[in-house]
Formats: C-alpha cells, sequence, structure tokens
C-alpha cells in the first residue's frame, strides 16, 4: 500500500485526527459491561474470545481422557508436519535480528524523534525477566540438564543428541558441558529473538505509526484498512487465546511444582486437589496486582522478584562448588557460542534423534512462539523510546545472559552433585528423580543437598516456593493487560473488571488442563496454540519489513528535494 497523506506508514508526525480516522472502524463499547476509560471492549472480540475458551474449559471439564486422547493425538501430528517449519521459522529470526541491528534501521526510535524510554534500564531488564521466562526456568532448570546428562535412553531416544555427536557418551565432564549447552540452547538467542522481533513490531506500529497496540497494526503494510475488519478480528482473537493458553501452561507448571515445595517443607499432600487450591489463591493475588498497573504492582513486583533471586542466586554461589561452577559457565559458553549456529541448522537424521528433537526442541520452539504475541505486547508496551538497536541488543543480550548465569549456578550445582555422587556418576537422588520424571522435585531436592537437612534447607526451599509464586503473579498480571489490551483495541490502562474477569478465565484454563492430563496436556495446548500463531508472526514480520522499507523511500525522497532559498517559494 503506498504512502499518502492520510497513511500511517507515510510521515510518522502527521496529525493527531488522522489516528482517529484510522480506528473509525475499530468499535469499542461505550456502555454495558465492556464500556472502559478510554476505548472500552470490543464487543465482537470479547464475547467471541470468551465463548471459545468457555467451550474449552466445559469440553475438557465433562471428558478429561478423551480430551487428554485429543491433545495426544494433535500434538504427534504437529510435531511431525511442522517440525521442520518451526525449526527454519525460529533461525530466521535471529538472522533478521542481526541484520536490523546492523542496518541504518536500527537508528529508529520507536516513538517520535524526542521521545526517550519510560523505564530505567535495569527496570526494564527487570520486567523482560519476569514475563519471558519466570516459572518455566524454575521448573525445568534443574531436571533439564540432567536429563540431557543421563545416558541411560530409557525414554526409548538418546537423552542428548548433540552430546552423542560430540563423542561425550559417558558421563563425566566433558558431558556435563554438553548437557548444559543445550539448556543454554533451548534458553538463549533462538527464543529471545521471537520476542524481539514481535516486540520490536508491535511497538513500532503503536507508538511510530500510530496505530492501535494490537496485533492486527502490523499487518497494515500488507492489507491496508481491512485489519479493522474480520481478518483483524480474527489475528486479534488468536493472540489472545494464544496468551491465556500459554500463562495456563505456566501457571499448571508452577503450582505442580509448588505443591511438590510444601509437601517436602509441610507434608501437604501434592495432589490435584492442593494444585486446584494454589491456582485459586495465586490468580487471586495476581489478579490484585493487575489491577494496580505497570508502574505499581506489576513494576514492583517485577523488581522485588529480582532481589530475592539475587538471594538465591548468591546462596547457590556461595554454598555450592563455587569455582566448578565458575569454571563450568565458561565452557559452557564458549561452546555454545561456537556451536549456536549449527545447533539451530542441524535436523534430525535417525528416528530415535527425531523423537529427541521432536520432544525437547521442536517444543520450546513452539512454546516461545506461542508465548511471543504475549510477551512481545507487553515488552512493546515497556519499550516505548528506546531505539531499534538498542531494543534488539537489549533483548538478545541481557536476558539471556542472566538466564545463562541462573542456569550455571542451578542446574551446575545438579549435575556437580550427581558427577560427585558416591555411587559414580548418575547415582545420586537428582538422577533417580528425572528418570522417574518428576521433575518439579528436582529444583528442591539440589537445594536440600546444598544446605543440609537444616533450617537454611527450609529458608531456602521457601525463598524458592516464594519466587515460585511472585514469578507467576508477575506473568499474571502481564498476561491479563495483554489480553484486556488487544481486546479494547490497544488501550494501555483497561479497566480493572476486564482484568478480573481474563484473570478468572486463565485459572479456569489451567485447572482444566491439570484435570485433563497435567504435564503433558499443558505441553500440548502450547504446540496447538503455536501453529496458527506461528503464520501470524510471519505475516506480522513481512509488514515490519515492508514497513521499514517505506519509511526508508519516504526519508531518501525527503532527502533528495531542494530546499527552498532565495527566490524560491
Amino acid at each position: 500500500m503506498a504512502a499518502t497523506d492520510h497513511d500511517p506508514l507515510g510521515d510518522p508526525a502527521r496529525h493527531p485526527s488522522q489516528d482517529n480516522a484510522l480506528t473509525a472502524h475499530l468499535q469499542a463499547e461505550t456502555s454495558g459491561p465492556l464500556k472502559g476509560m478510554h476505548k472500552g471492549m470490543h464487543k465482537g472480540m470479547t464475547l467471541t474470545s470468551a465463548g471459545l475458551l468457555l467451550a474449552f474449559v466445559v469440553g475438557a471439564g465433562l471428558s478429561p481422557d478423551g480430551a487428554a486422547a485429543i491433545f495426544g493425538a494433535a500434538r504427534s501430528w504437529i510435531e511431525h508436519t511442522f517440525g521442520t517449519y518451526y525449526l527454519v521459522l525460529v533461525v530466521a529470526m535471529i538472522a533478521l535480528s542481526l541484520v536490523l541491528v546492523c542496518s541504518p534501521w536500527g537508528s529508529l526510535r520507536l516513538g517520535p524523534k524526542d521521545s526517550v524510554p519510560e523505564f530505567s534500564r535495569f527496570t526494564w531488564i527487570s520486567m523482560l525477566l519476569s514475563a519471558g521466562v519466570g516459572i518455566s526456568i524454575l521448573f525445568f532448570g534443574v531436571a533439564e540438564p540432567l536429563f540431557y546428562f543421563d545416558n541411560s535412553g530409557g525414554f526409548g531416544y538418546p537423552n542428548n543428541p548433540h552430546a552423542d555427536l560430540a563423542g561425550a557418551t559417558a558421563m563425566d565432564h566433558a558431558r556435563a558441558v554438553e548437557a548444559l549447552k543445550v539448556a543454554f540452547f533451548h534458553w538463549g538467542l533462538h527464543g529471545w529473538a521471537v520476542y524481539g522481533i514481535v516486540g520490536m513490531t508491535l511497538a513500532y506500529f503503536a507508538y511510530r505509526k500510530k496505530l492501535p497496540l494490537a496485533l492486527r497494526s502490523a499487518l497494515y503494510p500488507l492489507i491496508g484498512d481491512r485489519i479493522h475488519g474480520p481478518i483483524g478480528h480474527a489475528v486479534d482473537i488468536m493472540g489472545v487465546l494464544g496468551c491465556v493458553f500459554g500463562i495456563a501452561t505456566s501457571l499448571g507448571l508452577g503450582v505442580s511444582q509448588i505443591a511438590v515445595g510444601l509437601n517436602r517443607l509441610t507434608g501437604l499432600d501434592a495432589g490435584i486437589g492442593t494444585q486446584l487450591a494454589l491456582i485459586v489463591a495465586i490468580s487471586a493475588i495476581s489478579i490484585a496486582s493487575a489491577v494496580s498497573g505497570v508502574k505499581r504492582g506489576i513494576r514492583y513486583i517485577s523488581e522485588l522478584n529480582i532481589g530475592v533471586s539475587i538471594i538465591v542466586v548468591g546462596s547457590f554461589l556461595i554454598g555450592g562448588p563455587t569455582l566448578w561452577v565458575i569454571s563450568l559457565f565458561g565452557e559452557t559458553l564458549l561452546a555454545y557460542l561456537r556451536d549456536v549456529v549449527p545447533m539451530g541448522l542441524w535436523v534430525a537424521q535417525t528416528p530415535g534423534e527425531s523423537s529427541w528433537q521432536e520432544g525437547w526442541t521442536i517444543f520450546y520452539w513452539a512454546w516461545w512462539l506461542a508465548w511471543a504475541p504475549f510477551i512481545g505486547l507487553f515488552i512493546a508496551r515497556i519499550s516505548k523510546g528506546r531505539t531499534l538497536r538498542e531494543f534488539i541488543l537489549g533483548v538478545l543480550i541481557a536476558p539471556p545472559l542472566i538466564i545463562f548465569i541462573w542456569q550455571a549456578l542451578f542446574d551446575g550445582t545438579g549435575l556437580y552433585q550427581e558427577l560427585t555422587a558416591s555411587m559414580g556418576a548418575g547415582s545420586g537422588e537428582l538422577m533417580t528423580l528425572v528418570r522417574n520424571w518428576n521433575l518439579p522435585e528436582a529444583l528442591f531436592a539440589t537445594a536440600d543437598a546444598l544446605a543440609g537437612n537444616s533450617v537454611l534447607s527450609i529458608i531456602l526451599s521457601s525463598l524458592l516456593i516464594f519466587l515460585l509464586i511472585s514469578w507467576f503473579v508477575t506473568s499474571s498480571d502481564f498476561s491479563t493487560l495483554v489480553v484486556t489490551t488487544i481486546l479494547s483495541l490497544g488501550d494501555e490502562e483497561p479497566l480493572a473488571r476486564h482484568r478480573i474477569f481474563w484473570g478468572i478465565c486463565i485459572g479456569l484454563v489451567a485447572g482444566t488442563l491439570l484435570m485433563a492430563g497435567g504435564l503433558k496436556a499443558l505441553q500440548t495446548i502450547l504446540m496447538a496454540a503455536a501453529l496458527p500463531m506461528s503464520f501470524v508472526i510471519v505475516a506480522m514480520t513481512l509488514g515490519l519489513l515492508v514497513a521499514l522499507c517505506q519509511e526508508s523511500g519516504i526519508a531518501l525522497m525527503k532527502l533528495g528535494k531542494p530546499k527552498p532559498g532565495r527566490g524560491q517559494a
């Protein structure tokens, strides 16, 4: 679509009256229960999204076994059919990120030329981490690299094909480095590149082009004003569903681990009843925080998360095998930087390798893709005023590096405990837990072994439980804010009652998934949500590239115009 005086892809500094014309087709509610302070909630999208979620909750709740069977078949089909597509797409996100950083577009600001960032770098990075990983890194933290360290093949496929191909087949130091390297791979540059591209795209169209802060806006260069019609509605509804299912998955993982931690501390039963009660309690806390807004509750809890995390990290650093962990971190980081490109391009060649890649790498890529609109929109919301280059480098460097340090301390401590187990490498309690697929307990078992059976162990486990709760609260805060922002057509301060409603919806979905198959159901719903969202992300990325090219054309045309001089009008 060519840029014109009334085109948002034209001059970024157009008159505000043009902004009103752009959203004339987007009718939000100005009365009734969907009314808002500014735009209100879009009735059609809100009712459709809520109706689809209600149908899911009722259907899966009435027949958990049938739902579990459907989930299993869906996951298998998606992994086999779209696995390679996921691998290629995520690698493309990294390549595009590097191109944008090195290009003249990197100096463009996410907002007017004179805009400045709303939050300090510390607060910005704190919120990036709180929204981007949180519960997930605690749930899979210690258990994941231990699974890669194992060489038993007890699940019917190799535990770590990358280590096997590198010749590190024995459970020794070399395999420990390979195990942690794969964990870095799954939580590092690839996933954050997806978040970064989506977040930057949304921020670019919202703050530089003055379009609504919603997924549909990124499609404007491709379909023009049709973003205000059914196509735009469908895209935003998919974003809402992906957001709800994504955060519900994290909530399900989180409460299962919190229940295990409480069981170890107090003897409280860790079954489904306790997990459902935790969902109710944590959802209530997160709703209360979300109602207070980004600049208050969400910001303060994010900063508190970082503070408590520093205490926990310090405990592992001081109480664990400090020098060994530091050395492991250095070795693994160098190995990761050396192998990150071939690992990203690697495609399994044998049935066993394919099973591993589908169960781990492709699952993780689907997780990042499913969460990308949710996390991306929130990152956009907190990144106004930053340049594209600062935004991309910040997202690609700070969170992955902090996660790598976290993994080296937590996961490295667990690996050390298994390397030095009294009956030989891999004979300790942690490996037994992982082989029995008791992933939630591995974190607390590592803490207990570190602190011993003492008051310190109780304190450390209590801090870990607090982190699990607070990380989820912030993630849930972000999700309710994102959902209501999308459904209110970009209103950055939606009313409290709307956030409360969607906070309840997230809790209901999480509880339903737990009853319908636990971890497998949670993983499968993410795979299903990622597929349509990946197509939306591709379209959004194309829209960004078209808009950047058009803006460059406009800038070049202005540069080539002769400046008025004496005798010129």
